[in-house]
C-alpha cells in the first residue's frame, strides 16, 4: 500500500511530489484534478507521449517552450503542421526533439479533430473511459488497466500513435479520470471533492 509522506510544510503528500518545487507544485494544483477543456486534453495527451522514456519532471520544465512550438496544442493549428514544422521542431532544443513523437504529435492533431466531429468532444470520449472504482487497486499501484488498455486499443484503432496502455494510464491519472493520489494525501480529497462537482461530459 502506497501512503502519503509528510511535506515541507508538514502536511502529507505523494512521496513523488517532493523532489522539486516544481513537482510540488504541480502535485497540489494540477494532478488528479478533473479536466474537460479539449485544448488541455490535447495537450496532456502530447507531453504523456514525449515523456515516453523520460522523467516528467523533464517534460514539466520544457512544458511552457512545448506550448509555444505547438501553438498552445490548438489541434486544427497543429493539424496543419508539414514539413518545415517538423523540420523547425527537431531544430528547437527546448523541447524533446524526437521525430516519432513530433510526428506523432501532430498525427493525432488530425486524428483528435476527426474524434471531435464524431463525438462533440475530445472531453466526452475520454470521459467515457471513466472506470469503475471496483476495476482499480490501491492507489499508485498499478501502471495500466483495463480502462487504459481499452482506451490505447481504440485510439491505436482510430490512428492514434504513442498512445500505449502505460501512456493512456498516466493519461487518466493526470486528467483526473482516476483519483490515483496516495492514501492519506492531503491533496486525495480535494481531487475527490472536485471529481464529484464535475458534471460528465454528455
Amino acid at each position: 500500500m502506497t501512503t502519503a509522506v509528510p511535506g515541507p510544510d508538514g502536511l502529507p503528500r505523494c512521496a513523488w511530489a517532493l523532489g522539486s518545487e516544481e513537482m510540488l507544485a504541480y502535485h497540489d494544483d494540477e494532478w488528479g484534478f478533473p479536466v474537460h477543456d479539449d485544448r488541455r486534453l490535447f495537450e496532456k495527451v502530447c507531453l504523456e507521449g514525449f515523456q515516453s522514456g523520460l522523467s516528467w519532471l523533464t517534460i514539466l520544465r520544457k512544458r511552457p517552450a512545448f506550448r509555444e512550438a505547438f501553438a498552445d496544442f490548438d489541434m486544427e493549428v497543429v493539424a496543419r503542421f508539414d514539413a518545415s514544422d517538423v523540420d523547425r521542431l527537431l531544430a528547437d532544443t527546448r523541447i524533446i526533439r524526437h521525430r516519432g513523437k513530433i510526428e506523432a504529435a501532430i498525427n493525432n492533431a488530425g486524428r483528435a479533430l476527426e474524434l471531435v466531429a464524431e463525438q462533440g468532444s475530445l472531453a466526452s470520449y475520454l470521459w467515457g473511459f471513466e472506470p469503475s472504482a471496483a476495476e482499480l487497486g490501491e492507489p499508485q499501484s498499478l501502471t495500466t488497466s483495463p480502462a487504459s488498455v481499452a482506451l490505447s486499443k481504440d485510439l491505436k484503432r482510430r490512428g492514434w500513435k504513442f498512445v500505449g496502455p502505460t501512456t493512456m494510464f498516466a493519461l487518466m491519472q493526470a486528467m483526473g479520470l482516476v483519483n490515483d493520489h496516495a492514501l492519506g494525501c492531503v491533496t486525495r480529497e480535494q481531487v475527490a471533492q472536485a471529481r464529484a462537482r464535475l458534471p460528465r461530459p454528455a
